[in-house]
């Protein structure tokens, strides 16, 4: 386990929550309020911390309603305005649920930043018009560093069609911002009926952030969304991330189309790369010394040869076929095409499995299936580097990688691989600063580990 400092930084998730879910129909829903505190301070005791911002609901509707019934047509500056006041009477209810952990502010003014807090859960209402509470969640995640952006909706996910007018309407599991944008357009107006505000999606998708989309009254399924399991929803992304885009990553020639980012190795790069591996393969040798190994994202396979060169007997699973078929011919036949989702070898193959900078590129529906597959083919030993939070030092080196789905804490972290039976963190030859570099090495039915 990496040092850790007196002070764990926690994961920030911010939840856009659907007005309708708090005053469906103009009253309050009081059975998802009581479902809703729980599954918060499960999650706080869990490490985490919420921003909390809460649309109007029907409520809104009814005074706009009520408005046109006396004069008629009311302006979008007064629509706006009477869904913002009851976005802060909703507001102000939450507050009250949770007086006991969540900060005395509600935040009314998302210019007003919030310096040095220690409340577990802040509570943000409607600001300004000309937007929704949705584009206020993507400024508390821009401005607090959020992992997430879940919104609780009161529909399972987005389809491609309105479903109650087509019943050929399609679910989308998952859709870039570009391609959201042509169903939601660019245009706000008061009322809007869309499952993500539409100036919202423009900002979320200048800054590249991720949107889940979800039902707010499937606590089960928040709960999947949060602990990186499958979960039902629809994920709205900056990019694709598959195997070609990977193959695009390895690629030496033109940057593609796609805009995706290219391999390229200065001379100097190319140096620093090699004492990289051969670090790695000495550590492993030194602290572990396992006969066999598999090393899963291995790209052209440096590491597997530099573990060769040490007398282990070492593997290698890729998703790019360009990187694979680029792989010096000494570790090519050690090599062969595999994702960490679903590893393709036999349980118990290996005494350790490794895997460099892999999973924070996983979508959070992910990570509980890669981590317990990595397990499965190991017989003792798991190594994961992961790019946490705390790795400061990549910001001065590196611009934003937008394939790094899952930038979490390391706390984040520990807790995933808590839950899962069977296993433990061990401190075993761990010394590395986690300012530098977050290893997590996991003992399979451990007897002498370290639980965390």
């Amino acid at each position: 386990m990496t040092t850790k400092s007196s002070i764990k930084p926690q994961e920030t998730i911010v939840l856009s929550v659907g007005g309708s879910l708090v005053a469906p129909d103009g009253g309050i829903n009081v059975a998802f309020l009581k479902q809703f505190n729980l599954f918060i301070r499960k999650h706080i005791k869990k490490g985490r911390k919420f921003f909390i911002v809460v649309g109007g609901g029907k409520t809104a509707r009814h005074y706009r309603d009520a408005g046109k019934a006396v004069i008629g047509e009311l302006t979008s500056h007064d629509l706006d305005w009477l869904g913002i006041h009851a976005t802060r009477l909703n507001a102000h209810l939450i507050r009250t649920i949770f007086q006991d952990i969540a900060h005395p502010r509600i935040i009314e003014n998302y210019e007003k930043k919030l310096v040095g807090w220690q409340e577990p859960l802040v509570v943000g209402s409607g600001w300004k018009p000309g937007h929704s509470t949705d584009y206020d969640a993507v400024l508390l995640a821009r401005d607090y560093h959020a992992s997430a952006i879940v919104n609780m909706s009161d529909i399972d996910c987005v389809y491609n069609a309105d479903p109650k007018k087509d019943k050929n309407a399609k679910p989308i599991n998952k859709i870039t911002w570009d391609a959201f944008q042509k169903i939601v357009g660019n245009t706000w107006s008061p009322g809007i009926n869309a499952p993500f505000d539409p100036i919202a999606s423009q900002l979320a998708k200048k800054l590249a952030l991720t949107v889940i989309i979800a039902n707010g009254n499937n606590f089960t399924n928040l709960d999947n969304i949060l602990n990186g399991e499958r979960f039902i929803g629809t994920m709205i992304t900056p990019i694709t991330v598959d195997a070609a885009y990977y193959d695009h990553e390895y690629y030496a020639g033109q940057k593609s189309q796609k805009g995706n980012p290219v391999y390229s190795k200065s001379s100097f790069g190319g140096v620093v790369e090699d004492i990289t591996y051969k670090y790695r393969a000495s550590w492993i040798k030194k602290n572990i010394d396992p006969r066999t190994c598999l090393d899963i994202g291995c790209g052209m396979g440096q590491l597997v040869g530099e573990l060769r060169k040490k007398n282990i007997d070492a593997r290698g699973i890729e998703i790019s076929t360009y990187a694979l078929e680029k792989a010096s011919v000494n570790v090519k036949d050690y090599l062969s095409f595999g994702d960490i989702v679903d590893i393709p070898y036999d349980d118990n193959s290996f005494d350790l499995v490794v895997s460099y900078d892999v999973l924070e590129h996983l979508e959070r529906s992910h990570l509980q299936r890669a981590i317990k597959e990595s397990i499965r083919v190991s017989r003792r030993w798991v190594l994961h580097k992961v790019y946490t939070r705390e790795n400061k030092w990549i910001h001065f080196l590196h611009d934003k990688d937008h394939s790094q789905r899952s930038v979490l804490t390391q706390e984040y972290w520990l807790n995933l691989f808590k839950y899962i039976p069977n296993v433990a963190v061990s401190k075993k030859g761990m010394r590395i600063h986690s300012l530098l570099e977050t290893l997590f090495l996991l003992e399979k039915n451990p007897q002498s580990a370290v639980a965390v």
